[in-house]
Formats: structure tokens, C-alpha cells, sequence
């Protein structure tokens, strides 16, 4: 594989910039000064303004979202960074954090002043101990400086658990209870961490605010693809791809584009055989659809989404019965079991890829599959089931000859040389058994 490309984010250049002096001879903390000039409402008003969307993957609006924590509310409120990235193809975060973490911090103080909280949490995957260093360095050279102000910034390490992603599990989890979602309503906004108003943002859209107020919200939406894809986005590139890595882009360029144009296109002479737009929870495009922008209205309109910007290429060595059992064993392991559908559904999705890919599935078990799916889709507590059943469903869908192959064959047709033969599941890798057996 070739060189990774140098990772740019809006701001770097040959500067340290994990190093205060470095972020504030670029203007780093110029737009917190501005910002607490401003009214807190004002803030906000940029915010909206600017139409920035989540970048974790829901691509809610971050300022309406802001708007909802109450102004005068009788209880303290609560800024939560979600740094908890653990979705397959998913390496964003960490390089913020890694590379400009006072962008981050900056970006938490500006949001605290918009909706009057002097508590910050940045719950962060417990995985990421480098970067975690990185950002307590950051912390500390802020704190001393005295740029926090009257706001206390907690760095909060997660314990391995990707439903942590999902923000009232991580709300549960920075209580310190289990990782479970809770049913909504109440939302956070209205009664979340420690049962106050709690405003829940992940880490790429925090970094995005202090550009934001610098350069002011109406300016910032007409970066991009106006009137909902605004902005610059970090896409992460993976799979089977030449140039592997983080880009930073304006939302509206096609796929193709960053692919092959960028990112170099499939290695070895390989054809590109589908991609994941948005992270292993969203439904497949096949190699035909990669001419579309990337922007939420036109993925929509494929029946994908955006998500987390997490592009995965896979080239025709990959067989997709294998890809979508991989797929299933992940999120099964990483189900919290609290709400039926999940608990056994991505138990059945397993259980019938397995015999699918061991040549031992009936006809009527292809549809069987889908069944489940259908039965999984809208019927959780949280998005983790969806996220299981959206791409097992899709990979069905679009490539039904292949799965039909395995049918009729007996067996993988592939025969030993897909790409993912010998890539494990994380549920494949443990070697403790999740039920005791109990001698007769």
C-alpha cells in the first residue's frame, strides 16, 4: 500500500498545533474571545445560522439542537463530547484529538458559554490512550492559562463498550451505571445527565464551532452543498483502497472523487466491487452509484446515508456473505441485550449467515433473513438494532446472486480466496465462553 497522505485539517500546518503557543499563533482561542463577547443566545444564532448538522452520523441540526437546553433552567446544565468513536471504519476523532485537541477544547467552551453550562464532560473510548494523553496535555495547558474560565472540563475514559456511542447509554455510563439506552422521552435536552438538561455532541462537530464564530454562521453555509450539506467534512477513507486515510472536503463531492481521484483508486488492478458510504452501520452502494455527491439529500435518495463519513471500499476479491456475517457478529457482540429485537435479532442474523456461508442454508432461509431484518428495523430502544439490520438487508438486496451462489453451490464460491477469508470478528477473537457449561 502506499503512503498514507498527510491528514490537513482547516488551521494545521507545519506547527504543533497539540501545543497551546502553536494553536494561538494560528488564531486558536481568538473565536472563544468572540464568542463570550457575545450574548449566549447570539451564539446560538451563528449556530443555526451556519446549518452545521451533526457529524457523528444523526446530522441533526447542532444549533436547534443547542436551542432546546433551557435558558433558565433551575438545575445545572451539561455539555457532553462524545469521543466514544468505535464504529467500524470510523478513525476521525481520534486524529482531532491527536492533532488539534485545543480545536476541540475550544470548541466545548464556546458551546458551554451558548447554552450556560459550566460543566463539560468528553467521554472518550477507552481504546484511545494516546489520544487521551494528548487531550489531558491539551487540558492542562488551557486550565493553566486560565482560558477555561469558570467552566470545569472532565475527560471521562470509557470502559470498551460501543453502545456507549449511543448518547443516553453514555449518559448511563458517566453515571456510572451499566451502558444501556434509556426510553425517550425525556430527551437529554430536557432531562439527561444526572437528570438535567444535557446538550450531547460528538467530537468533529465540536472542533467545527470555533471556525464557525470566526467566520460567522451565514458564511460558513455557503461552504459545501447548501442549503443542508454545509460545511467541510472529515471523511474517512478505508478498505481496499491505494491511499488510505482522513480528508478533510467540502460536502457535495462525488464519491468517485474521492476515491479515485484522491485516494487512488482500488490497489493491484483490483475493480471496485461496492462501497459503505458512512460507516459498517449503513446500506451498501454498489460500484454503478459511486458517481453520487456526498451530501445527505442524495444518499437519501439511494436509501444510505452519510453517517459518520466513513467511505469503505471493497474490491471484487470480497465475498459479501462473509462481509455481511462480520457485519452481524459485531453488532451482536456489541448489543446490550436490554431490548428483544437486537438481543435475538442479530442472534438469528448470525445464526443464518453462518449456514449460508457454510453451504448449509435452505432456499427459503435468504428470505427468512430478510424477515428478521424487517423485524429488527424501528423495533429498538436505540439505533444499535438498525444499525445491524440496514446493511445485512442491503447486502441481500444488491448482490442476491451472490448470496444465491452459496445456496446452490453448497458453499462459498469464493472457495478460500475472499479478501475477508481470514479477518475475525471481535466475537471470534475471545477465547472465554459466554454461557457456563455445567457437567451432566
Amino acid at each position: 500500500m502506499a503512503d498514507r497522505p498527510v491528514i490537513v485539517l482547516a488551521g494545521a500546518d507545519e506547527h504543533d498545533l497539540t501545543k497551546l503557543a502553536a494553536y494561538r499563533a494560528v488564531g486558536g482561542y481568538d473565536a472563544l474571545a468572540k464568542a463570550r463577547g457575545m450574548e449566549p443566545q447570539a451564539v446560538i444564532d451563528e449556530l443555526v445560522a451556519s446549518n452545521l448538522r451533526g457529524r457523528g452520523g444523526a446530522f441533526f441540526s447542532t444549533g436547534k439542537k443547542a436551542s432546546f437546553i433551557p435558558a433558565d433552567s433551575p438545575k445545572p446544565t451539561y455539555l457532553t463530547v462524545n469521543a466514544d468513536e468505535s464504529e467500524p471504519g470510523t478513525f476521525k476523532d481520534r486524529e482531532i484529538m491527536l492533532r488539534v485537541p485545543h480545536r476541540l477544547l475550544e470548541g466545548c467552551l464556546i458551546t458551554a458559554h451558548a447554552i450556560r453550562s459550566r460543566h463539560v464532560f468528553i467521554y472518550i473510548r477507552g481504546e484511545y490512550l494516546e489520544e487521551f494523553e494528548v487531550l489531558r496535555a491539551a487540558l492542562d495547558e488551557a486550565r493553566a492559562e486560565k482560558l477555561l474560565g469558570d467552566v470545569t472540563v472532565v475527560l471521562h475514559r470509557g470502559a470498551g463498550a460501543y453502545i456507549c456511542g449511543e448518547e443516553t447509554g453514555l449518559l448511563e455510563s458517566l453515571e456510572g451505571k451499566r451502558g444501556q439506552p434509556r426510553s425517550k422521552p425525556p430527551f437529554p435536552a430536557i432531562q439527561g445527565l444526572y437528570a438535567s438538561p444535557t446538550l450531547i455532541n460528538n467530537v468533529e462537530t465540536m472542533a467545527t464551532v470555533p471556525p464557525i464564530i470566526a467566520m460567522g454562521g451565514a458564511k460558513y453555509a455557503k461552504i459545501g452543498a447548501p442549503p443542508d450539506s454545509t460545511g467541510t467534512r472529515l471523511f474517512c477513507v478505508s478498505g481496499n483502497i491505494e491511499r488510505g486515510g482522513n480528508y478533510e472536503l467540502p460536502m457535495g463531492m462525488t464519491i468517485r472523487e474521492v476515491l479515485f481521484d484522491l485516494a487512488g483508486g482500488v490497489p493491484g488492478g483490483r475493480k471496485l466491487k461496492a462501497l459503505i458510504p458512512g460507516g459498517s452501520s449503513m446500506p451498501i452502494l454498489t460500484a454503478d452509484e459511486i458517481d453520487v455527491p456526498l451530501e445527505h439529500d442524495a444518499l437519501r435518495a439511494l436509501d444510505t446515508f452519510l453517517g459518520a463519513a466513513a467511505l469503505i471500499a471493497i474490491d471484487d476479491r470480497c465475498c459479501m456473505v462473509q462481509l455481511g456475517l462480520r457485519v452481524a457478529q459485531f453488532y451482536m457482540h456489541e448489543s446490550c441485550g436490554k431490548c428483544t429485537p437486537c438481543r435475538e435479532g442479530t442472534r438469528w442474523m448470525v445464526q443464518i449467515l453462518e449456514k449460508i456461508e457454510a453451504g448449509h442454508a435452505e432456499q427459503s432461509e435468504l428470505d427468512l433473513l430478510l424477515d428478521v431484518c424487517d423485524r429488527i428495523l424501528g423495533h429498538c430502544l436505540c439505533p444499535l438494532g438498525d444499525a445491524a439490520a440496514m446493511p445485512i438487508a442491503s447486502y441481500v438486496t444488491k448482490f442476491r446472486d451472490e448470496f444465491q451462489a452459496h445456496v446452490d453451490q453448497g458453499g462459498c464460491p469464493f472457495k478460500g480466496s475472499s479478501t475477508l477469508e481470514h479477518v475475525f470478528a471481535p466475537v471470534n477473537q475471545h477465547s472465554h465462553h459466554p454461557t457456563v457449561e455445567v457437567p451432566a
